[in-house]
């Protein structure tokens, strides 16, 4: 078997490499436009994955011209919409909600997916670096608020073994840093880096969780199956994260299939977020309702320890806001009428304060408030 580091090098960056591409002259002579703008990146194992044109996997990795169309200087779709730049009190550290931050680690990744919200740094050289590091580690030392960090990118997991062994160790050291958390890819696009090195490093770090990122079912391999599993034999909580993506996984059997295979594999389903506002990805985006429609049609009818929140991260830099279908009908002081996944109808009574001294033999004014469906 390859090591990781064989399948990294081999990888696609270049528009002559990319697979299933329309044979058009034309075509690729404004593909290669789009490979001056955002670097290409596609691993030889997640390569080895893609099935044929316009299949899920290609779709998330294979530029096309669309990222042209979409790439403009408008008021609707902008290189950073979340303002992460603007929540940088030092270079590649995003301080943004009051007790965690997000830092850097590199902006490396072993695929440059196409819908990414950070395609403005993404790939290119000199963005973190030795010194953002050494500052951003400095300013959670000096900021005892701050109990728990996400290690970004990029992905953190393309560091080399003995390099984060050193930053796990250093931020491992700071007092009042009780949560590390690692934001990663990498098991399910380059399992074989999930190695027993890797692991033996890792578990010295506790409490340590893993934020994923998987968006289709066929991302889910075998050997991806072994990487999770090792992940998880060593006590860290996997957790994963996806985004809504058009043409990908925006209808509800493909997130339902999603859902129980990473739970299966003792991975608990996060968030699905609704695609940013990222120049140059326009064309993943799908409606918000469609969104609220998976998340009714999983809700209720899978475990609920399948099911994700829906969130929209704020453009602006709001910050992430949990989106639910609408299951309050109608509310006042003597009752909420609800609605269940069913669509079914139910009546609960608001709690008044008159049945405290009523006595324990005393019965309920309304026995059938809530009729759970058999």
């Amino acid at each position: 078997m390859e090591s990781w580091q064989q399948q990294l090098s081999q990888s696609a960056v270049k528009i002559e490499a990319l697979p299933f591409i329309p044979e058009s002259p034309e075509y690729r002579e404004q593909l290669k436009k789009v490979g001056e703008i955002y670097p290409i990146r596609i691993n030889s194992y997640f390569l080895n994955q893609i099935k044929g044109p316009n299949d899920p996997l290609w779709k998330q990795v294979v530029p096309t011209v669309e990222e042209l169309d979409d790439y403009t200087d408008g008021d609707i779709l902008i290189a950073d919409p979340l303002n992460e730049e603007g929540d940088m009190p030092v270079p590649e550290l995003v301080h943004r909600y009051p007790d965690r931050v997000l830092l850097m680690i590199n902006n490396q990744c072993p695929i440059v997916c196409r819908f990414c919200t950070r395609k403005r740094k993404i790939g290119f050289p000199g963005v973190v670096t030795r010194e953002t590091l050494r500052q951003g580690i400095e300013y959670i030392r000096n900021n005892p608020e701050i109990r728990d960090v996400i290690m970004s990118g990029g992905d953190p997991l393309l560091v080399p073994d003995k390099e984060l062994d050193r930053i796990l160790g250093e931020l491992r050291s700071i007092p009042h840093l009780e949560i590390i958390r690692i934001g990663t890819r990498v098991p399910g696009t380059l399992p074989s880096r999930i190695t027993e090195n890797l692991c033996s490093i890792l578990k010295k770090y506790h409490p340590l969780y893993f934020n994923m990122h998987f968006n289709h079912p066929s991302e889910i391999t075998p050997e991806v199956e072994k990487s999770c599993a090792m992940l998880a034999d060593i006590g860290i909580p996997l957790g994963s994260q996806t985004v809504l993506l058009k043409g990908v996984n925006d209808n509800s059997q493909t997130m339902k299939e999603l859902m129980l295979k990473l739970l299966k594999n003792r991975v608990k389903p996060y968030y699905i977020y609704q695609a940013d506002m990222t120049e140059g990805t326009d064309h993943f985006r799908t409606s918000v309702e469609q969104g609220l429609d998976i998340l009714r049609d999983l809700m209720g009818h899978i475990s609920g320890m399948a099911v994700p929140y829906f969130v929209i991260d704020a453009p602006g830099g709001g910050g992430k806001v949990r989106l639910l279908p609408n299951s309050i009908v109608e509310q006042n002081k003597d009752e909420v009428v609800i609605t269940n996944y069913e669509g079914k109808i139910f009546r609960y009574s608001q709690y008044n304060g008159k049945n405290e001294s009523s006595g324990k033999n005393s019965k309920p004014k309304h026995q059938d408030i809530c009729q759970l469906p058999a």
